[in-house]
């Protein structure tokens, strides 16, 4: 059995992009909807259709997961060897947890069917000016990304893909007029992935909206897409089948560095891609977000968001108070917020309940493994629980009192002291434009 890519089409009249599947006897469609204002001249240009072709292979991996077979075919379209590898990676390590979940044992055996070809040398695009797309989530990374770009005094617009809730909330804040795209996927697909017989898991959202963005970006004539990953994002969490698994495989350093190069090759250089927080740690994330409450009763990085609900001033935005991601939030945010503001935001503190110390144990790096969460590193998480074991307004509560022993008996003190000192410090690793990265309004050199 193969997973076939279809020759995918962009209408001009509608601005849809179609996208079709076959997975054995299944046939799946799914659409792209582009707001108006998109340049005709451009979506012309066989570069749009080497990232329409591109983009088709990366939403595909919805469907694919459905059965897993080791063949993906492109048959009616080619792709430059390049093309070929991030394709690979995003159908491998961008499925990583999928499989490792399913135990389903699919690295170095898949292979990718279909013509390679080099792309032709076509004139360059009209210059354009330096615009930028800024990726917004919801949470407070992109926020911090937001942040920065206001204090260097760079224009950008918001994107998201099917925004709700706190990326609308946020992005009303801004002030800013956004550019959404609505992605529709086949509705059979869905319904398949709650039946017995087909598979179902974790999905690279990072590659995928970022493929879809820089479709946008393309279509659009923005000339940036700006993602908001930090370091920690590079750290795995377990080994199988012979190489490690990373829950935020696509949100990586080595992912980022992967992507960058295919669309710089795919648009003859017309497309820079690079995350703006890449040198931080979570807690200095965490630390500049503090000094902004612009967005405290809009943002939300639970990602139990859109499935519960509950009474507030906005319902739309849940902190379940409870998941590891929520418990990771909170943590990173007690060093730098009172806990008034704190209590605002959450509604709850989960560090003064004993139900959360197993959570908190596999967070801080005591647990079997780290969570499978967008979460910082366990090193991370461990610097800052012990931070909070001399702080008066946390040394008390359950969670510090237990777990702050445990880890200066894992990783020793001098060890968190240490830790914590390199956290507040950017690493030299990333890809952000020297115009940005060196800029004197710049917060990388003002924190």
């Amino acid at each position: 059995m193969q997973f076939i890519i279809e020759q995918p089409t962009f209408d001009i009249e509608t601005g849809i992009a179609k996208f079709t599947y076959k997975l054995g006897d299944h046939n799946f469609c799914e659409t792209l909807h582009f707001p108006n204002g998109y340049s005709l001249a451009t979506s012309d240009r066989a570069e749009f259709q080497n990232l329409l072709n591109l983009c088709a292979c990366i939403l595909g991996v919805s469907y694919f997961k459905l059965l897993a077979p080791l063949t993906i075919s492109h048959p009616h379209f080619p792709l430059s060897a390049q093309q070929k590898t991030l394709i690979l990676d995003i159908y491998e390590n961008g499925l990583g947890e999928f499989y490792a979940r399913n135990n389903l044992h699919r690295f170095g055996k898949l292979k990718i069917v279909g013509e390679t070809s080099s792309f032709p040398i076509l004139p360059p695009l009209p210059k354009r000016a330096g615009r930028s797309l800024v990726l917004i989530g919801g949470g407070k990374d992109s926020l911090v990304s937001v942040q920065l770009m206001d204090k260097a005094k760079q224009n950008f617009t918001p994107f998201a893909v099917n925004p709700k809730g706190p990326i609308i909330a946020c992005i009303k804040a801004m002030d800013r007029p956004p550019l959404y795209v609505q992605r529709v996927l086949d509705k059979t697909m869905i319904e398949f992935s709650t039946k017995d017989g087909f598979y179902n898991g974790h999905m690279p959202s990072t590659a995928i909206n970022s493929m879809i963005a820089a479709l946008s970006a393309h279509l659009f004539g923005y000339t940036q897409i700006i993602l908001s990953n930090e370091r920690s994002a590079s750290e795995g969490n377990i080994d199988f089948d012979g190489r490690q698994v990373n829950h935020q495989h696509s949100k990586s350093y080595e992912f980022e560095q992967l992507f960058a190069d295919t669309l710089f090759e795919t648009t003859h250089g017309a497309l820079n891609y690079f995350s703006l927080l890449r040198p931080m740690s979570e807690l200095k994330i965490a630390k500049i977000f503090a000094d902004e409450i612009r967005y405290d009763q809009n943002f939300s990085s639970c990602n139990n968001n859109f499935k519960q609900t509950r009474t507030s001033k906005n319902p739309d935005i849940i902190w379940c108070t409870t998941c590891p991601k929520c418990l990771f939030v909170f943590l990173v945010f007690t060093p730098f917020m009172s806990p008034q503001r704190l209590n605002n935001i959450f509604g709850d503190n989960p560090l003064s309940h004993g139900k959360n110390i197993d959570t908190y144990r596999q967070l801080v790096g005591l647990g079997e493994q780290k969570p499978w969460e967008c979460v910082g590193e366990t090193l991370e998480a461990a610097a800052a629980l012990f931070h909070l074991s001399t702080h008066p307004h946390w040394r008390d509560d359950i969670v510090v009192k237990q777990l702050s022993a445990e880890i200066v008996t894992f990783y020793g003190e001098k060890k968190m002291i240490a830790a914590w000192d390199d956290l507040m410090k950017d690493s030299t690793i990333h890809q952000i434009p020297e115009l940005l990265h060196s800029s004197p309004n710049n917060l990388h050199q003002q924190q």
